[in-house]
């Protein structure tokens, strides 16, 4: 959890100081940054997670696509070529 916190808080402060065991609970803000609360960094986090998981969605989609049309013979859109470039 913790690269995903990380995220979360740059995300709502970029300026932010802070040290953390990578739980929210354990976060203790420094150098005057003001504390995000616990619910905001919930948010953010199932924010990100959201975005993480329908990059990967729309991603595994491409290349079945790009399967598909390689299977039939028909030309790639560039975005599908480089889902299967090695």
């Amino acid at each position: 959890m913790s690269d995903i916190l990380h995220r979360a808080i740059k995300s709502i402060n970029a300026d932010a100081v802070y040290v953390s065991a990578g739980t929210l609970d354990e976060i203790k803000w420094l150098e005057n940054t003001t504390p995000i609360s616990v619910s905001d960094l919930e948010a953010k986090i199932l924010e990100i997670e959201t975005a993480d998981n329908n990059k990967k969605t729309a991603q595994a989609d491409l290349k079945a696509s790009a399967k598909a049309k390689l299977i039939a013979g028909e030309a790639l859109t560039e975005d599908e070529a480089n889902t299967i470039v090695l």
